[in-house]
């Protein structure tokens, strides 16, 4: 549905994709975000790697800059050291984040890097028709695993929670509200917030019968590390909602204080000057 954070171009997502639901709450969340808590559009930048799951950047009326496969979260982390006071958004794909990104998204983590990192999480490389990836549950068969894959996928919330994330959660595009929700809270958050969503891609992967009858929210979030761990290990039901939330030092603050690039910046004339003393000491 048309409105002002639509782009005009085409959308090619498959029709039934998981990934409008994704689109639509985050839309949702940036309209409740400059409602109840005054965070404007204008202020807010997102990134995305490469695959289906990026062309939300094509379609979200929002300014950023497109990344490569797998490098999102390094552009994430570059902006938000630029302009410590824009909220930062990087949207990736399950392949593009725990294959060819992960060491990206496990030092984001380790750092507690000020952004929220949204994962499209269909467990197969959609774009190029259905190869696995580091979350296809395994005997997965696609194309590059026609007897099945021998893998058993990894736990990415498990993963995140390790690595020192201070916000992890998980959603489900099919239930758009609660998704909203926890786009909201990740996004208000300070530090790094991941949101792995469950995303059926109705091409190479359905997974809609599945997610309806296992997804469960969560009352609220676990008290401490070893409880959040805990939740993600379960498998009869697939709890939504916030894992896991706690306070921490930033890395932009540890690292710059409380300099801003883009406000306090040198001149030009004080840039010359600089190259100046400096030759003439060379």
């Amino acid at each position: 549905m048309a409105d002002d954070l639509t782009t005009y171009e085409e959308n090619t997502w498959c029709p039934g994709c998981g990934n409008f639901g994704i689109f639509n709450a985050f839309k949702n969340a940036v309209k409740r975000l400059e409602m109840e808590d005054g965070i404007s559009r204008q202020n807010i930048l997102i990134t995305a790697g490469i695959g289906c799951h990026a062309k939300i950047f094509d379609y979200l009326d929002l300014s950023g800059f497109y990344s490569l496969h797998g490098r999102e979260i390094a552009t994430a982390q570059g902006m938000k050291l630029a302009n410590p006071q824009a909220t930062i958004v990087a949207f990736a794909g399950d392949g593009d984040a725990f294959g060819e990104g992960i060491e990206h998204l496990i030092f984001a983590a380790k750092r507690n890097a000020d952004m929220t990192v949204i994962i499209h999480d269909n467990g197969v490389y959609g774009l190029t028709t259905g190869q696995f990836t580091p979350t296809s549950p395994e005997g997965f068969k696609g194309p590059s695993t026609p007897f099945g894959s021998p893998e058993e996928p990894i736990n990415p919330l498990k993963l995140m929670l390790v690595t020192g994330a201070t916000f992890v959660a998980r959603g489900f595009s099919g239930r758009l509200k609660e998704l909203t929700d926890v786009f909201v809270q990740a996004m208000k958050h300070k530090g790094f917030s991941f949101v792995d969503v469950l995303q059926p891609c109705v091409s190479f992967n359905d997974t809609y019968k599945l997610y309806n009858s296992k997804v469960e929210l969560l009352s609220q979030p676990a008290a401490n590390v070893d409880e959040a761990m805990r939740l993600t290990e379960q498998t009869e039901k697939l709890p939504i909602g916030v894992f896991y939330q706690a306070e921490a030092p930033v890395y932009h603050e540890n690292l710059l204080g409380n300099w801003n690039p883009t406000v306090q910046r040198a001149t030009r004339q004080q840039r010359l000057q600089s190259i100046k003393s400096l030759l003439e000491k060379a």
